[in-house]
């Protein structure tokens, strides 16, 4: 569904299916609520006090005992200041209480906290009711129904409220989807509901249950796969929609969440292909043009898609948020392919329409070469500092705001927001940096100069790739730029295709103390490794777009698993891009990376992952000599020419003027370093870090002797 905008619904009934409306009905407060027990409940007491509390304080509310009510939610809410269900139950008896006010400011805290909970947005419809503010009474409904769009008393009141400002195709609208919520089966919708406000393991619940007395069901199945989606079970979530679409195969919702899921998996090329389509059908459907434009785009296919994003800018969008997306989007792909002048005004466009948008204000700040004005900091100090900015925008904001005052010179106020960033973001993740050291003790265990040597010959012999590894800021993608400059080599980008052999080695397995890889690879023969190559190089191909024989994957996690590439692709270059760990580190715990990576979050966390990173390296390095090119940054600086003809000999390719002048060279660059590259090399980088040194004495401690045995 695409969200509602100020020119009416958007919902369509001739497209809204069960599948495509997955929440659920109104039900009472009372018998529905799966326990959501807030981060801070410390003790089990405290939850099993707020399990038991709270379904008798909703009691209360559904008999009228509004101050009663209150009174107990009080001093819970004291202790559980950002209790979802405590928020909206004391919002809700302050309305029945008359004291709307006061319910309004408590959803405006709820919103804070839980932006996405559909029920805030109509108890606030309610409210606005109560005031007679018909005009933000509908648009509190409508953001209702755009999160959970089986709210039944949103619906009725969207309906009833459209027919009394005189707008009746959109009261017919509404008075449809409630006729459309009265056929879905109840457990699908409850499901759907909780789903769509977050709560994942009870929708789930529900869910396998329905499956499990009525057999195989398209739409149960397809929430089953979204749940999935959001839990990263994205094999299972795959193989659930493929099912889906055999049953259904003309279930369109169904299709579009696996062109998603595809596109999130970087199978490009199949979820361009299942998009065609989809828009065969519906050519101008926008939801179905966005997925079709994120494959096309991670394909390599930019320029067509910035047509059709400002295209699709001048026929107008629905809402303030699509234009200030677009915006976005649009600017991404101005800065992957060079146009950078171009790229900072759909940024400034994306601010303007969206002034809080912490995404837009990073974005300028990643670019690496843009310099904020005085009234930009101020902004942006402004929006970071209000209580009402959600948590995504405030880090975004911080990691902006530290790179505004880095180049200021203000390395003070700078790494304060640095700090607050990471922090931020710290807290959102679950980064667990043992399973990392696990994987190398083990890969160190299995994978020794003896077990190459017995399988000497295996694997394809293809010698198209090039693997550009090693830690993320640590000067791979100036490799990259140095290599695609050459005639006979093409850069593609950071695939995921590794990995995913990766992820199907590792199997179900949820034993981090003893995984099933690396152990399994002393279980497979040559004919395995060989199939795996093969299917390396089939599923890539669809990147590589000039016909050069070679081709560099620049994925950086790869470093851990140079076993599994030896074996499969024995004649493949391994290059390992190597940096100064105190730069390197520092350079990573000022970046906002779109995903993954969330070791860098945290100085003793990048710390562990750089020192880890070391200790496999030099295993590879001794259980295959000689098999990978160890390059750092350092010395590129500072001989470029020399660098760049060790790399090219050892690639097996003669000297090109190009490399010399790799800043020239016209190509896509996705990178948090695409301006970088885009210029002649500098030494202005290098020694950054020593800007922040008296805040980084925990960082050098952490690293102990990995900042003089890098070079080892």
């Amino acid at each position: 569904m695409k969200p509602a905008g100020s020119g009416g619904l958007s919902l369509h009934p001739s497209r809204f299916s069960a599948l495509s409306c997955m929440a659920l009905l109104d039900l009472p407060v009372i018998g529905r609520r799966m326990i959501h027990l807030t981060m801070n409940s410390s003790t089990t007491a405290e939850a099993t006090l707020l399990e038991q509390e709270i379904p008798r304080l909703q009691e209360l509310t559904r008999t009228r005992h509004y101050d009663a009510a209150l009174a107990g939610i009080d001093p819970l809410l004291a202790r559980h200041p950002e209790d979802r269900d405590l928020l909206y139950l004391a919002a809700t008896n302050l309305r029945y209480l008359n004291r709307v006010s006061d319910a309004l400011d408590l959803l405006r805290r709820l919103e804070q906290h839980h932006p996405r909970y559909s029920r805030l947005h109509q108890e606030r419809g309610h409210c606005y009711v109560a005031l007679r503010d018909a005009p933000r009474a509908i648009e509190a409904f409508r953001r209702g129904v755009n999160i959970n769009q089986a709210l039944p008393d949103s619906w009725q009141m969207l309906h009833d409220l459209y027919r009394m400002t005189g707008d009746p195709h959109n009261a017919a609208t509404a008075a449809e989807h409630i006729a459309v919520l009265r056929r879905l089966p109840p457990p699908i919708i409850q499901a759907g509901s909780l789903f769509s406000d977050g709560d994942l393991t009870p929708a789930e619940s529900i869910i396998r249950a329905y499956l499990l007395q009525h057999g195989d069901d398209a739409e149960a199945m397809r929430l089953l796969a979204r749940i999935g989606i959001q839990r990263d079970a994205l094999d299972d979530a795959e193989r659930l929609l493929e099912s889906v679409l055999r049953l259904a195969p003309d279930y369109g919702a169904a299709r579009a969440d696996y062109a998603g899921l595809l596109n999130k998996r970087q199978k490009h090329l199949q979820a361009r292909q299942e998009m065609d389509t989809l828009l065969q059908l519906e050519p101008g459907n926008r939801h179905y043009l966005k997925l079709y434009a994120t494959a096309c785009v991670g394909l390599g296919d930019c320029e067509p898609i910035i047509r059709l994003y400002r295209q699709m800018l001048a026929e107008g969008a629905a809402t303030g948020a699509e234009i200030a997306d677009l915006h976005l989007w649009l600017a991404d792909l101005l800065r992957t392919v060079g146009r950078q002048p171009e790229a900072i005004q759909e940024y400034r466009e994306a601010i303007a329409t969206s002034p809080d948008s912490g995404e837009a204000w990073w974005s300028l700040a990643n670019l690496k070469t843009y310099r904020f004005a005085e009234d930009e900091i101020a902004r942006m100090r402004t929006v970071e500092a209000a209580p009402a900015t959600g948590l995504v925008d405030r880090y975004h904001l911080c990691f902006a705001l530290g790179k505004a005052l880095e180049d200021q010179g203000r390395y003070e106020e700078s790494w304060a927001f640095y700090e607050r960033g990471n922090a931020l973001k710290h807290a959102e993740i679950h980064h667990l940096p043992q399973i990392t050291e696990t994987h190398a003790r083990l890969s160190k265990q299995v994978c020794t100069k003896e077990f190459f040597a017995a399988r000497h010959g295996w694997g394809g012999a293809d010698p198209d790739p090039i693997f550009i590894l090693g830690l993320p800021r640590s000067g791979s993608t100036l490799i990259e730029q140095i290599l695609a400059s050459h005639s006979q080599v093409e850069g593609t980008q950071e695939l995921a295709h590794v990995q995913r052999i990766v992820m199907e080695l590792r199997g179900r397995t949820t034993d981090s103390d003893t995984p099933r890889y690396p152990g399994v690879l002393a279980e497979l023969t040559a004919e395995d490794f060989l199939l795996f190559g093969k299917r390396f190089l089939t599923e890539t191909r669809a990147y590589r777009q000039t016909g050069r024989p070679f081709f560099i994957d620049k994925m950086p996690n790869n470093f851990r698993d140079i076993g599994l590439i030896h074996l499969m692709l024995p004649n493949a270059k391994i290059i390992d891009a190597r940096r100064e760990p105190m730069a390197c580190c520092f350079g990573n715990l000022k970046q906002l990376f779109a995903s993954g990576q969330e070791f860098s979050y945290d100085i003793t966390d990048i710390a562990r992952y750089y020192r880890t990173y070391l200790e496999i390296m030099q295993h590879w390095n001794m259980a295959l000599p000689g098999r990978i090119l160890t390059v750092h940054h350092e010395d590129v600086v500072a001989d470029l020419e020399g660098s760049v003809r060790r790399i090219l000999d050892f690639c097996g390719l003669p000297l090109e003027p190009a490399c010399l002048e790799f800043h020239k060279t016209p190509r896509n660059v996705r990178t948090a370093s695409s301006e970088q590259v885009r210029q002649p090399i500098s030494r202005e980088g290098l020694d950054q870090w020593r800007n922040y040194e008296p805040w980084l004495a925990t960082l050098r401690a952490a690293l102990g002797d990995a900042v003089t045995s890098y070079r080892d």
